[in-house]
C-alpha cells in the first residue's frame, strides 16, 4: 500500500518531489508509478524558497507542488486526505469522472475536511491522460496546495514518446493572497502598473493621426476603463514558476539528441494566463484537457488556469532550448530549460511589448454609437468595456454614445459568426455594468497579443477530437450564461449574481443532450470550468464528429460561444471561473443534474430557451446558500 514514505523525503530548504527537480530525476520514466491504489495525503504547513526568497506555503506531504498521482485506467482508488492545517481543506480531482460525493468541493458535495480530521476519497479510474488536483478551500490552492496527475492508458497509448516530464506552471504571490484579494477590492488595478504614457500617446498620434488618438483617449476616459487592464493581477506581486522553480532557479529537463520528448502542461495558477513557446523549436499538440487530440504542429500556445496540453517536442541538436512561459499582460515569466547535460542553458528572450485591449474586446454594437477614433482590429469589429455605460441600471447616461462621431474609423473585413441582438435577460445592480451588444465567437482568434506572433499559434478551432465524440446527438435545450462583473468594485459573478447569492442551481436532466452557451460581459477573459463532465466544443458546424472535447475553456472578451454536454453525471457539480480570487469573489455557480425520476418541483429559473421539443421532469427542491466554499 503507498503511503507518504512512496512520495520521497524532504529537507528543510528543499520541498520539491522527485518529479519537480531539476535534470534526469524528473523524467517521468525513471518514476515508477506508485505501488498499490490507496495513498495518504497530508496538507500541512511549511517555507518555501523561491529564488532564494523563503514565504509560506500549505504543502501536501511537505512539498510543493504536491506528489505526483500516477495510475492507470481502470484501477480502483482510494486517498485518505489528513488534515493538519488550523482550517478546513479539501481535494478537488480537477477534470476526473467520479462521484459527485467525491469532487471535494465544500459547501456542494462534501462539507469540506476539518482540522484534524481525514477524509477518505474513493473513486474508479475512468480515463486515461494529463489531470490535476488542487484545494477548493480559501485561497490556499495560490499557497502551493496542487499537483499533477498522470493516468497511463489501459490500452496501448496512440503517442509514441522517448522520455516525458510534467511541466506545471503556477503562480505565487510573498505578499499573501488574502492580502492581494482585499486590495483588490480596494482598487481593482492596484496591481496594473503598466498603464499608457505620455510617449504611448504620441506614439498612436503617428500611427492613427493626432485627432484619432485624442478621441480614442477620451473615449477610454468616458468609459472609466484602461486599455492595458489585461490582467488584474501581475507581477507586481507574483512570482511566475516552472514545478516550483522561479526564473532564476531555472527547471531543467534532460533528454539525448534525436528523442522524442513529451511535456505535460498543466496550468496551475491562481490567476495567469501563460503564452507558452520555445523561440525556435515546434511543438506539436497531443493531448488537451487529458483527452487525446488530432496532433496539430504550432509555435505558441496560450492556455487558462487549469487548462491542460501535452505536446511533443523533438530534439535533433546537441544544445539546450529555453522554454519561455510569458504572463498575458507581458508583466512577467516562468522559464525552464530543456538540455543533453546538466548545467546548460539557452538565451531567455526579452518580454515582449504588453498588449492592449481593443474595441473587439467590448462586442460593441456599431448601430449603437458612432466611431470616431476607434481602433478597429483585423477583424473590423469595434468594441468597448460598458463599465460607464451601465446598460440595464441606473448608469446608462454615463456615457453619450452620439458624441462618438463616425469620421476617422478604417473598417477591415467583417468578423465572422457575427450574432443578432444580443439579449440580457439577467438580473441588473451595482454588480452588473458592462454588457456585450454584439458578442461573437472568437474560437479562431490566438489570444490577447499574440494575434501577429509571427509563427503558428494555437486557437480553439485548430482542435480535433483524435476519436469521434461518444454522443453526437443534436442538442435538445440551449442554457445561456453571462459572465458579469463590476470591475471597478472587484465584483464577478453569473448572471448578475454572486454564489452567496445563489439560492437555485442551474439544472441539467439526467441523459439529455443540452447547449450551453457562455456571453462574456467582462472586459477580462475567463477559463470557465465545468466539475463532473465533459463538454464538446461547438468549433464548426453542429454534426462534426469530431468537436474538441475539454472541462475548462478560456472564453475571450466580449466573446460568445457554445459547449454541448451530455448530462450524464447525476448530483450536484461546482461550475466557476477558474481564476481563483474572481471565483473567491462570487463568479461560481452549481449545476445540478437531477435524475430521470425526480418529483415535480418549482421551475427551473435558468433554463433557457428550447431548440427543439425535449419533455423534462421539473427540477427538485434545491438548498440555498450551499455553504461557504471560501
Amino acid at each position: 500500500m503507498g503511503t507518504a514514505a512512496a512520495f520521497g523525503g524532504m529537507t528543510a530548504t528543499n520541498l520539491l518531489p522527485a518529479w519537480a527537480q531539476s535534470n534526469g530525476a524528473a523524467n517521468l520514466g525513471g518514476l515508477r508509478p506508485l505501488d498499490g491504489q490507496a495513498f495518504d495525503l497530508t496538507v500541512g504547513r511549511a517555507q518555501v524558497l523561491i529564488d532564494g526568497r523563503s514565504g509560506p506555503a500549505v504543502t501536501v506531504n511537505g512539498q510543493l507542488p504536491a506528489p505526483l498521482l500516477r495510475w492507470r485506467e481502470g484501477d480502483d482508488v482510494i486517498l485518505r486526505v489528513h488534515n493538519t492545517l488550523d482550517e478546513d481543506t479539501s481535494i478537488h480531482w480537477h477534470g476526473l469522472l467520479l462521484p459527485f460525493e467525491m469532487d471535494g468541493v465544500p459547501g456542494v458535495t462534501f462539507p469540506g475536511i476539518r482540522p484534524g480530521e481525514t477524509f477518505e476519497y474513493r473513486f474508479p479510474v475512468r480515463q486515461a491522460g494529463t489531470y490535476w488536483y488542487h484545494s477548493h478551500s480559501g485561497l490556499q490552492e495560490q499557497l502551493g496546495h496542487y499537483g499533477p496527475i498522470v493516468i497511463e492508458p489501459a490500452g496501448t497509448d496512440p503517442v509514441a514518446f522517448d522520455r516525458e516530464y510534467v511541466i506545471v506552471l503556477s503562480d505565487y504571490t510573498f505578499e499573501g493572497p488574502h492580502r492581494v484579494f482585499d486590495r483588490l477590492m480596494k482598487s481593482s488595478d492596484t496591481y496594473n502598473f503598466q498603464q499608457r504614457t505620455l510617449s504611448d500617446f504620441f506614439g498612436d498620434a503617428r500611427e492613427q493621426g493626432l485627432g484619432n488618438a485624442l478621441r480614442d483617449r477620451m473615449a477610454w476616459g468616458r468609459m472609466r476603463m484602461n486599455p492595458t487592464d489585461i490582467s488584474d493581477v501581475t507581477a507586481a506581486t507574483l512570482d511566475y514558476l516552472v514545478n516550483g522553480h522561479g526564473p532564476q532557479d531555472n527547471w531543467t529537463g534532460l533528454f539525448n539528441p534525436g528523442e522524442r520528448v513529451r511535456l505535460r502542461f498543466i496550468n496551475a495558477s491562481a490567476m495567469t494566463i501563460f503564452n507558452v513557446r520555445f523561440p525556435d523549436l515546434p511543438m506539436t499538440v497531443i493531448q488537451a484537457d487529458g483527452l487525446d487530440v488530432q496532433p496539430v504542429e504550432v509555435g505558441e500556445f496560450q492556455f487558462g488556469p487549469a487548462e491542460t496540453y501535452d505536446v511533443i517536442v523533438e530534439l535533433h541538436e546537441d544544445r539546450a532550448f529555453t522554454l519561455m512561459c510569458e504572463s498575458i499582460d507581458r508583466s512577467g515569466f516562468a522559464r525552464a530549460t530543456l538540455a543533453p547535460r546538466p548545467g546548460m542553458t539557452a538565451p531567455v528572450p526579452a518580454l515582449r511589448p504588453r498588449p492592449t485591449l481593443t474595441m473587439r474586446d467590448m462586442a460593441m454594437d456599431h448601430g449603437a454609437m458612432g466611431h470616431g477614433g476607434m481602433d478597429h482590429d483585423a477583424g473590423g469589429h469595434a468594441s468597448m468595456d460598458h463599465a460607464a455605460m451601465g446598460h440595464g441600471n441606473a448608469a446608462q447616461s454615463a456615457m453619450n454614445h452620439g458624441a462618438m462621431g463616425h469620421g476617422s474609423t478604417t473598417h477591415g473585413a467583417p468578423a465572422p459568426e457575427t450574432t443578432g441582438p444580443q439579449r440580457h435577460d439577467h438580473p441588473a445592480g451595482p454588480g452588473v455594468v458592462g454588457l456585450a451588444e454584439a458578442p461573437v465567437s472568437r474560437l479562431h482568434e490566438p489570444g490577447a497579443g499574440l494575434e501577429n506572433a509571427g509563427h503558428k499559434v494555437l486557437v480553439y478551432t485548430d482542435l480535433k477530437a483524435l476519436t469521434p465524440n461518444p454522443d453526437t446527438r443534436r442538442p435538445g435545450r440551449e442554457i445561456e450564461v453571462h459572465l458579469t462583473s463590476n470591475m471597478e468594485r472587484y465584483m464577478w459573478s453569473f448572471d448578475g449574481v454572486r454564489f452567496s447569492e445563489v439560492v437555485d442551481p442551474i439544472v441539467f436532466h439526467e441523459g439529455e443532450r443540452l447547449r450551453m452557451t457562455l456571453v462574456n460581459d467582462t472586459m477580462m477573459p475567463h477559463p470557465i470550468h465545468l466539475h463532473g463532465m465533459f463538454f464538446d466544443v461547438v468549433t464548426g458546424a453542429d454534426n462534426d464528429p469530431h468537436k474538441p472535447r475539454k472541462h475548462t475553456i478560456t472564453v475571450k472578451p466580449g466573446e460568445k460561444l457554445s459547449l454541448d454536454i451530455t448530462a450524464d453525471a447525476v448530483g450536484d457539480w461546482a461550475f466557476h471561473c477558474h481564476l481563483l480570487y474572481h471565483m473567491h469573489a462570487g463568479m461560481m455557480q452549481v449545476v445540478s443534474v437531477l435524475p430521470d425520476t425526480a418529483p415535480a418541483a418549482r421551475p427551473d429559473p435558468h433554463a433557457g430557451h428550447h431548440m427543439a421539443p425535449s419533455p423534462a421532469p421539473e427540477p427538485m427542491p434545491h438548498h440555498s446558500g450551499h455553504g461557504d466554499h471560501h
